[in-house]
C-alpha cells in the first residue's frame, strides 16, 4: 500500500503527541510507523496489571485506541479531526510481563469515517487481542 500519511507523521511526532496524557502514564510508546502502518507497545508492570497479575483488558482497549487514534489523525486531510465513534476488543490470550505490541492498520479511509485493525501480541509472537476502531472524521471549522 502507498504512503497513507496527510500530514507529516515520525515517530518522533508520534510519541510526542503522546507526552502528558493517559498513554504516557501507562508507559505506551510508539516504536515504528509504516507507510501504511503504525505499531505501538505497552509494558505489562504495576500500571497495567489487573488485581490477578494479568495485563488489564481496558489498558488492551487503551493501546488499540491510541494506535488507531493517531493513525486516524495523520491519515486525515490538513485541518481534519478524528475522534473515537466505536470500539470492540476480543482478549484472545492473558499476559503476565514483558510487553504487548499493537500494529494498527487501515481497514477504510473515508471522508466521514475510518476504520482501523488492530492485533496485538506478547514477546512470542502470541495474539493477545484484536480489536476495530471506528473513528469519526471532524471536517475543519470555518
Amino acid at each position: 500500500m502507498a504512503n497513507i500519511w496527510k500530514k507529516p507523521f515520525t515517530l518522533e511526532i508520534a510519541n510526542r503527541t503522546g507526552e502528558d496524557t493517559a498513554t504516557s502514564h501507562l508507559g505506551i510508546e510508539i516504536v515504528e510507523v509504516g507507510d501504511d502502518y503504525i505499531r505501538g507497545r505497552v509494558p505489562v508492570d504495576e500500571r497495567t496489571k489487573q488485581p490477578f497479575g494479568l495485563l488489564h483488558g481496558g489498558v488492551s482497549v487503551v493501546l488499540a485506541e491510541s494506535l488507531g487514534s493517531l493513525g486516524a489523525f495523520y491519515a486525515a486531510p490538513e485541518g481534519w479531526g478524528a475522534v473515537g465513534l466505536d470500539i470492540n476488543a476480543n482478549h484472545l490470550k492473558s499476559a503476565r510481563s514483558g510487553w504487548v505490541t499493537g500494529t494498527a492498520r487501515p481497514v477504510h479511509i473515508g471522508k466521514t469515517t475510518q476504520v482501523w485493525a488492530i492485533e496485538m501480541v506478547n514477546e512470542d509472537g502470541e495474539l493477545t487481542c484484536i480489536s476495530r476502531l471506528t473513528m469519526a472524521m471532524l471536517a475543519p471549522r470555518k
